[in-house]
């Protein structure tokens, strides 16, 4: 018999399946003896009253054997010889486009400007060694994207355009713990997502796929208002080489050098809104006593805890943003004079830090009037973008936050060593003298963000601090440090598309797609973007096939 139970328990007794089956066994006597197994299905932790309870969706198999794997495996076919579809990136939304591009019958041939993740993993090491970045391998660019390097969660809000399931089980299928599948909030973990990443290149491999490294697009190739294929660099090589076949653009939320090229090309292309601000460490310990309600913190059953806060200052959104609890910051510039930081977190999440961005929704409206910034550095910059606006300039976002980041780096002594204050001191406008130990493995230099950094920001982010702490106690404190900036949360730009077929707006066989084209923001829904792009890739190519024979 197999029945799926609904439960509420104490964490101690969802800590395992064994653990689970004990419970259920002794709850609903049932001999211990006949359950052979217990799938969890879904899990979340209820930390809203003092008594912690995790809710599970469990189906038990009381004299059965689970017949199936815990996931759904997609089969692949051999498309070596089948019509050929240039992908270029190979973050989640190229990745996923690729894959789907095989399960439809056409081979995707994919075009990656940075290297592979073994690779790219020196190069990552390299940035807190010599304070410099590789402006081609970094925590933005090479195999696997933004995401590969910086934490891998899986959380998206995103599940009216496609399959989010189908995403999670693919993951799945190339080594990802089948926990994502249950997990509100799935998060796979820095230290364990590369592999999977190389399975995923793998399967193209095998099927008759290409991938194509240090391998950098540098233009579309046109024909009237066709596009047919794309010319790129080999970096490695130092030539110029051609690939043929409808485009998927799917370069990243990082790839300025793209956008420009769209823009010179006259390339329709838009400004955006997006979100930018600092990241926000606090001891791990503390995040778990205030989210948990508990002195003694987290406790031997429960995992580093999390937390979400929005409100809304002056018509803007302050937020917390990608919460990574036992992780890390990390340096995220790509190229020189900038400075950026994300964060991310190892799988088992056991730092002794827990971290978030913490951002302000910004329009461009916001850029060009400063709303308020009367710091003399930024006037000029803000007249000159406002011309940009009234020019109906489509950089001015990508513009801006290139300024903040520079500015950032000049704080920094040119240097990754990043900008800090203490979170109480930055409410109150008070430079920080010391600074506590950070995970942040270039270093920290004690800076006066509150004074700064763009008024538009600063002022909502002491605000919605104020806030957060008015209604978690303990939350803010000189014990939390703003490790400044976070400015990469979202592209600058959108590549205008037609909502339907999802090719550009007026260039067909272009698939502008995911988190760079402006339409993800996140591993899964770049994902199910790429998906969604492969299908009408396919059904393109399928109508364009038909037409040649007509």
């Amino acid at each position: 018999m197999i029945q799926e139970l609904q439960l509420r328990i104490l964490p101690e007794q969802a800590a395992s399946e064994q653990a689970i089956a004990d419970y259920i066994a002794r709850e609903k006597g049932i001999d211990r003896r006949t359950i052979n197994a217990v799938r969890v299905l879904k899990r979340s932790i209820d930390a809203r009253q003092r008594t912690i309870y995790v809710n599970i969706n469990a189906r038990v198999y009381i004299n059965e054997v689970p017949q199936d794997d815990a996931y759904v495996h997609t089969e692949y076919q051999d498309v070596s010889q089948k019509p050929q579809v240039v992908v270029v990136g190979e973050g989640p939304g190229g990745l996923f486009a690729a894959l789907r591009l095989i399960e439809l019958g056409l081979r995707p041939v994919i075009l990656e400007r940075g290297k592979d993740v073994h690779e790219r993993k020196k190069d990552l090491a390299m940035i807190t060694k010599t304070q410099k970045v590789d402006g081609e391998s970094n925590y933005c660019f090479g195999e696997g994207g933004a995401g590969a390097y910086s934490d891998g969660k899986l959380y998206t809000r995103s599940k009216k355009r496609g399959s989010v399931e189908k995403i999670l089980n693919v993951f799945c299928q190339h080594g990802a713990s089948t926990s994502i599948l249950a997990d509100a909030h799935p998060h796979i973990g820095t230290d364990k997502l590369p592999r999977v990443i190389e399975n995923m290149r793998n399967t193209i491999i095998r099927c008759g796929g290409e991938v194509h490294f240090q391998t950098k697009m540098v233009r579309l190739i046109l024909q009237g208002d066709e596009c047919i294929g794309c010319e790129a660099i080999n970096l490695a090589m130092n030539r110029e080489e051609q690939y043929r076949g409808p485009v998927i653009l799917a370069t990243g939320h990082s790839a300025r050098d793209v956008y420009r090229y769209l823009a010179e090309a006259k390339i329709e292309i838009e400004a955006k809104s997006l979100a930018m601000g600092v990241r926000l460490e606090h001891p791990s310990h503390l995040i778990d006593q205030i989210q948990y309600h508990n002195k003694n913190g987290r406790g031997r059953y429960l995992p580093a805890a999390e937390y979400s806060f929005v409100t809304q200052v002056d018509g803007r959104g302050v937020y917390s943003f990608c919460m990574c609890p036992g992780g890390f910051v990390i340096p995220a510039a790509t190229g020189p004079e900038q400075l950026v930081v994300n964060g991310m977190s190892p799988s088992n999440r056991g730092t002794q830090w827990s971290n978030s961005g913490m951002v302000v929704e910004i329009h461009p409206e916001d850029v060009v009037n400063g709303n308020g910034n009367d710091d003399k550095r930024y006037v000029t910059r803000y007249d000159k973008l406002a011309e940009g606006i009234n020019n109906q300039d489509p950089l001015v976002m990508l513009e801006f936050q290139e300024q903040l980041e520079k500015t950032t780096w000049q704080q920094a002594n040119m240097k990754q060593t990043a900008p800090a204050q203490r979170m109480a001191d930055f409410v109150n406008g008070r430079l920080s003298y010391d600074l506590p130990k950070v995970s942040y493995a270039p270093g920290v230099v004690s800076s006066p963000l509150h004074f700064w950094l763009p008024k538009h920001i600063s002022k909502r982010l002491q605000e919605g601090f104020r806030k957060f702490g008015s209604t978690s106690h303990g939350f803010l404190t000189n014990e939390a440090v703003l490790i400044a900036t976070e400015t990469r949360t979202s592209s600058p730009i959108r590549i205008v598309r037609d909502r339907e077929t999802l090719q550009h707006v007026r260039i067909k066989g272009l698939f502008p797609c995911g988190e760079g084209a402006g339409y993800a923001g996140g591993i899964v829904s770049a994902g199910v973007d790429g998906e969604r792009c492969a299908e009408m890739c396919e059904a393109y190519t399928r109508c364009f096939t038909s037409a040649k024979s007509l």
